[in-house]
């Protein structure tokens, strides 16, 4: 899909949260004056990386449907705040920041959502807790529902990688220094199978890790805890879902199925090519795919 004439823009709108103004930068992708379509709102992973990880999405916009693409607080071009303690870093936080987008932007009374990885995590606890009757449909790519099930799975696939690299990566966990050449080597190679497997990675997905790199605040101090699993609680999403992982995703099919399980209206598309990054190693099928999804919901009635 071409995308060249899409009107782009980037801007900041204020986030009061516990006394203090914050700005949240988010990309718009179309015109919210003009389009008579339904917003789609891109939330992105990490946490700690930026939005850019997704501009590939940009390639929707030649639907006649606006983008906007929020970047959390604490990295990119949003408000960094280093000195916030570990407890300020939860998920309330990321769903008050979501909800106030969607005001300031006027769409919370109508939109589609799309989380990936850590984002879907974020789109489904917004939708588990708060129930927000505007959303019509939603996409969680990349994304799981519990992580216990991710950790096992994850030292499934360090034991699957060269012995000298699953020997790092499993002891990472417990005491390897991250910033040693010989882990930043193996969580290389790692990221080469499991996160992208383009080779280069797109200038964008490095960017974002970069800026992850230089101010890892969110990344090292946003922890949803050992025990965070929402999958009791994931019939509570209620609108037409479709749920996207890669045949190489380190977000395996058993972390991702029981949204498949336990969510009514639900479709799953696997990509066969794809790790973690669809949307980049598969990007037209990847657009096909969503884009098809969201038309075909824009009639409230309209079957999975």
């Amino acid at each position: 899909m071409s995308s060249s004439s899409t009107k782009i823009t980037e801007d900041t709108i204020t986030f009061e949260h516990g006394g203090e103004t914050l700005h949240t930068f988010y990309k718009l992708c179309g015109d919210l004056s003009t389009t008579s379509c339904r917003p789609l709102v891109v939330l992105h992973g990490g946490p700690g990386v930026t939005h850019d990880v997704l501009i590939s999405l940009v390639d929707l916009a030649a639907l006649p449907l606006a983008r906007p693409s929020p970047r959390t607080p604490g990295n990119g071009h949003s408000t960094h705040l280093p000195e916030k303690p570990d407890a300020f870093w939860n998920i309330d936080l990321f769903i008050d920041e979501l909800v106030n987008l969607l005001e300031r932007l006027g769409i919370a009374s109508d939109f589609d959502l799309l989380g990936h990885s850590w984002g879907g995590m974020l789109a489904a606890e917004f939708i588990i807790r708060r129930q927000p009757a505007g959303l019509r449909c939603l996409v969680l790519a990349n994304s799981l529902t519990s992580i216990r099930i991710r950790n096992e799975e994850r030292q499934m696939l360090y034991k699957e990688m060269p012995e000298g690299d699953t020997k790092v990566l499993l002891e990472e966990d417990e005491d390897t220094d991250p910033h040693t050449e010989g882990y930043k080597r193996a969580m290389g190679h790692y990221r080469a199978k499991h996160l992208c497997r383009i080779n280069p990675m797109p200038e964008p997905v490095m960017y974002s890790i970069k800026q992850m790199e230089l101010d890892r605040t969110v990344a090292d101090k946003m922890d949803v805890g050992k025990c965070w699993d929402i999958t009791d609680k994931v019939h509570l999403i209620r609108v037409p879902t479709l749920v996207l992982n890669g045949e190489y995703d380190f977000t395996t099919d058993k972390a991702c199925a029981p949204f498949v399980q336990h969510i009514e209206k639900v479709k799953w598309v696997k990509f066969s090519r794809s790790s973690h990054m669809p949307h980049w190693e598969e990007r037209a099928r990847y657009m096909e795919v969503v884009g098809e999804f969201l038309s075909a919901h824009t009639d409230k009635d309209a079957k999975l």
